[in-house]
């Protein structure tokens, strides 16, 4: 707690003055205790509520009727990406008393504070009660229609003069697994490739740098497996605040196996303090980090020699980079201690199993595609994939990040990562039941529909920069936004003249979020109020790839309505608007004909049914609706490690791994298990082993692509091959095995050749239902790849921050120079070139991250009343040295001040050694205030968050990873001074 609770009666009187109007009035502690089931716990250094602690909240809130039956509903925790069970207790349509679930796997009758609040989000008042829009500066109510007419009047305009390109469409990780493919499905028909979500901003580089290795951009294991480590290391995470019920995993595993917990990061966060071992480094030297460990595991002969000849490509670059890092050279730039870097090294490599834990910490870099890259080498390295208690735990933010991610919200592919190509879009207009042709005549040209999007973290920047700077017809003139916050993007002075100079904007939130206050926009907004994932159907993934189906606890309250039926209402009213205008192109028809549509919304249901028939790729196709509620109804029925059916499970579920984890292959027929650690050799295929993917052909340089002498257990091939297409069954002489139902799929959807259809375009699913009879994983068995040539850099070198104080070392270890990616200019070298003048005036490394209490952009728990208390002010951690040195007490209010655009926030001070000198840390929660001016008047009158504060990106700087524009909030400078 920033405040000590007797000194916080000013903060006490000015919350107070927050809440009026409240139903629930002020804060009472005790009430809070009770509602939430926490009675008896000290919440201000809770991370997680254990199972001995809660109690039934029905009962303890004082209100229910018990005369009334109460029905028991399972549903998703809607914070981060751990997956906790909720199960609600409704009486009479009223959500009345809520469960931390106790037969839940992955929570097992455990809460964080987020999680045990989340009852409030089904009642919050301070939610968008009806559709609104910004007229003089001043907002009134619409109804449904008007709203939705008017906005597809605008659309529609925009889209004639400028090109459907001109239309940013910003998703949701806070969508369903169904609502993030409509979304994606409707930016399609939409006829733009400009639709993107939070993954952008949080883990883009880790789904590019781990798929650019060995196949799939995902977490190989689970929190549950964590259990089965010896040896954990965590670099750039701090899940003991950001994913609280995961501590429990790596605390369980730490003391029953005695392993060693080692974090590594610049700040001693509340999960360093369970570390066997601390390493504290410089912000921005991960790469130095991990060569600086692979230098003593090489140079004594620890790596896995077998694993590598056989099951990795490229390792001896590595090496010749890694011998770079020697332990003075290493020392120099990351700060760390020689002696301290080869015993993390000797314990990592030798007290195996080992698992790298990553978050944020590592990905929002200007490096952060080679950060991902150089842990997983290391992984590769000392052969920690693959196996129980290995592998790339990486912990994914949002409730369904992992999710949206895989439906398409992304700016370089369709759903389920098939690319942009030609192939990629016959298969999914194969899928929709649309010609491609008909596709390509919805974007301006097949050029367009080929190519990337513009990301959210430049959106900004498509809007003002001159317009041939810009790779498309025009520049972005609306953007219509759904369950995202505005306070999540670096440079924000920048953000606030883009969104400002927008002909339309549109927020569709159970929150107004921060777009609602960070512009000056007097006209042209509109706000649309979206239920949350309480009150409809679907199912969303947890980090570890598993499914899960929530089930609607009670329905929209206010006027909200769900994601389903707000986009099928647009899309109607887009052909209304279309044919006012004379135009041809329709979507509501053909973009819902696949779909059971009840009460103007398609079912949850449906779409997953249509996932399932496309989404081939990661093998979501036998993860049906039916397989996934069977599972929330027998989840005391799945061992607690290893996620499987215990024996004398129902036959329904029997031998399956909880939630399906991806890829489960074939058809829900087939009863995949799904797979809980990918790339497993010890597991036949049906079992829900694997290989590492063969994604990148079969020879380079005169050398194999493809594993030698690895192979899953079973196979019936016991070496490397290709992925599997039809022209390799007829190699194999397996081509006859497809049922005349099959061949008839594949001849009809490959009429010209069916030697083209593959494993993952064949919707019969007979390619893959055939291969995995062999025992042979449908997507091949190559190599791992150390060396990435299709990468910027193959393999990952360090670069100096855009923004360093290091300036001795821009020379040496430079940022890439300046480049064009995603329709846009990116700006490397030329930015970095300010630090020589910068550095002196802003002395002190800036970093970001989470706390326990709040979550995302902050809006939904900062609303929150029973989380408000919690933490009252945005504040800087700045160590006691910086904090002498300019004057500065704990607790008071500071500037802090940003090298570009002169920004600058008024925060509160905390003095602490948890940085150390030179370092500063911030939240990055808080939204409502800019530049020192509170700005809560911009909200609409009832919905403004209860805590107001600054947001740290208005003073994060310009940076990107030139992968995928993911920014830089890790490492910029900043300079502090007593307000």
């Amino acid at each position: 707690m920033l405040i000590k609770r007797s000194d916080g009666r000013a903060a006490k009187q000015r919350l107070a003055s927050a809440y009026q109007g409240l139903s629930a009035g002020g804060l009472d502690r005790r009430a809070f205790l009770r509602n939430a089931g926490l009675t008896g716990v000290g919440l201000a250094g809770l991370g997680v509520v254990s199972a001995g602690r809660a109690e039934r909240t029905g009962a303890a809130t004082g209100t229910a009727d018990h005369s009334q039956p109460i029905t028991r509903v399972k549903n998703i925790c809607t914070h981060c990406s751990v997956g906790c069970t909720v199960t609600a207790e409704v009486q009479n349509g009223v959500w009345v008393g809520q469960e931390p679930s106790w037969e839940s796997p992955i929570n097992r009758g455990t809460h964080c504070a987020k999680g045990a609040s989340v009852r409030e989000i089904a009642h919050g008042d301070r939610r968008l009660k009806y559709p609104m829009k910004l007229v003089g500066g001043q907002w009134q109510r619409m109804t449904w229609d008007a709203a939705l007419g008017e906005i597809a009047e605008k659309m529609m305009a925009i889209r004639q003069a400028s090109g459907p390109d001109s239309v940013f469409l910003l998703g949701s990780a806070k969508f369903s697994n169904e609502g993030a493919y409509l979304f994606r499905k409707f930016a399609a028909f939409w006829g733009t490739n400009s639709v993107d979500h939070q993954a952008r901003i949080c883990h883009s580089t880790t789904v590019a740098g781990v798929a650019n290795t060995w196949g799939y951009g995902a977490m190989t294991n689970s929190y549950n497996d964590i259990r089965n480590a010896k040896t954990m290391i965590i670099m750039g995470g701090n899940p003991a605040e950001a994913h609280p019920v995961s501590l429990q995993h790596i605390l369980s595993g730490k003391e029953m196996n005695r392993a060693n917990l080692i974090v590594i990061d610049p700040r001693f966060t509340r999960t360093a303090a369970h570390a066997t071992e601390y390493m504290r480094i410089r912000p921005g030297t991960d790469i130095p980090i991990i060569w600086g460990l692979l230098w003593h595991i090489f140079e004594n002969g620890w790596e896995d020699k077998d694993f590598i000849a056989q099951r990795v490509f490229g390792m001896e670059k590595v090496r010749a980079e890694v011998a770079k890092w020697n332990p003075a050279e290493c020392e120099r730039v990351t700060g760390v201690p020689a002696a301290q870097m080869r015993k993390v090294a000797e314990i990592f490599a030798t007290q195996k199993p080992s698992t790298l834990i990553w978050c944020m910490g590592a990905t929002q870099k200007t490096v952060g595609t080679a950060n991902v890259r150089a842990y997983s080498i290391l992984l590769l390295a000392t052969g920690n994939v693959g196996k129980a208690g290995t592998g790339a735990n990486i912990f994914r933010g949002h409730c369904n990040v992992q999710g949206a991610t895989d439906f398409g919200l992304d700016v370089t592919t369709l759903p389920a990562y098939y690319g942009l190509d030609e192939a990629a879009w016959r298969h999914w207009c194969r899928v929709w039941d649309v010609s491609y042709e008909s596709m390509i005549a919805r974007f301006d040209s097949k050029a367009m529909m080929e190519m990337p999007g513009i990301p959210t973290t430049r959106y900004f920047d498509a809007v003002t920069l001159p317009r041939d700077q810009v790779q498309q017809r025009d520049n972005l003139k609306a953007m219509l936004v759904f369950g995202h916050g505005g306070n999540t993007v670096t440079r924000m002075p920048e953000a606030k003249k883009g969104l400002e100079a927008l002909d339309l904007l549109v927020i569709v939130d159970p929150h107004p979020t921060s777009f609602a206050m960070q512009s000056d926009r007097r006209d042209g907004t509109y706000m649309l109020p979206a239920c949350t994932q309480f009150e409809c159907d679907g199912s969303r993934n947890s980090s570890n790839r598993s499914a899960q189906w929530g089930s609607k606890v009670v329905n929209p309250i206010f006027e909200s309505k769900n994601d389903y039926e707000i986009v099928y209402r647009l899309a109607g009213a887009l052909d209304a608007a279309a044919q006012r205008r004379n135009m041809t192109v329709r979507f509501q028809g053909e973009m819902f004909k696949g779909f059971e549509v009840r009460d103007n919304a398609p079912t949850a249901e449906s779409i997953l049914r249509e996932i399932n028939r496309g989404a081939l790729s990661i093998g979501y196709s036998g993860i049906s609706p039916e397989r996934l509620k069977l599972h929330m109804q027998h989840q005391d029925q799945f061992d607690l490690v290893t996620l499987r059916a215990k024996p004398g499970a129902p036959a329904e579920i029997a031998g399956d791994f909880y939630g399906l984890p991806w890829p489960c292959f074939g058809t829900p027929e087939m009863r995949h298990p799904g797979s809980h650690i990918l790339y497993n050799t010890s597991l036949h295929v049906k079992q829900g082993g694997g290989v590492f993917r063969a994604r990148f052909g079969v020879e380079r340089e005169g050398k194999t692509l493809l594993a030698e002498g690895s192979y899953s257990a079973g196979s019936e091939i016991q070496d490397g091959y290709p992925e599997f297409t039809v022209a390799v069954l007829k190699r194999l002489g397996w081509f006859d095995e497809l049922t005349a139902a099959e061949k008839a799929s594949i001849q009809r959807h490959f009429p010209n050749n069916i030697d083209l259809a593959s494993w993952a375009t064949d919707i019969s699913c007979g390619i893959q239902r055939v291969a995995m009879e062999h025992g042979c994983v449908p997507y091949g068995n190559a190599k791992a790849r150390a060396d990435a040539w299709n990468l910027p850099d193959p393999i990952p070198v360090h670069r100096e921050p855009i923004y360093t104080p290091r300036t001795d070392l821009i020379a040496q270890y430079p940022t890439l120079p300046d480049r064009r990616a995603f329709r846009l200019p990116h700006l490397g070298q030329s930015v970095q070139a300010r630090s020589h003048q910068v550095a002196p005036n802003f002395p002190i490394i800036l970093t970001s991250g989470r706390l326990v209490e709040y979550e995302g952009g902050g809006e939904e728990t900062r609303s929150n009343k029973w989380l408000a208390e919690l933490q009252q002010d945005m504040f800087v951690e700045i160590n006691p040295a910086d904090a002498a040195a300019r004057n500065i007490r704990d607790g008071g209010w500071v500037w802090v001040r940003g090298p570009e655009s002169d920004s600058k926030v008024r925060v509160k001070a905390l003095v602490t050694e948890r940085v150390g000198a030179g370092v500063a840390w911030m939240p990055f929660h808080f939204a409502g205030w800019i530049g020192g001016e509170d700005r809560r008047s911009k909200y609409p009158p009832g919905t403004d968050p209860i805590v107001l504060g600054e947001s740290v990106n208005t003073v994060t700087t310009y940076g990107y990873d030139p992968v995928t524009f993911m920014q830089e909030t890790k490492v910029t400078l900043c300079q502090i001074a007593a307000a």
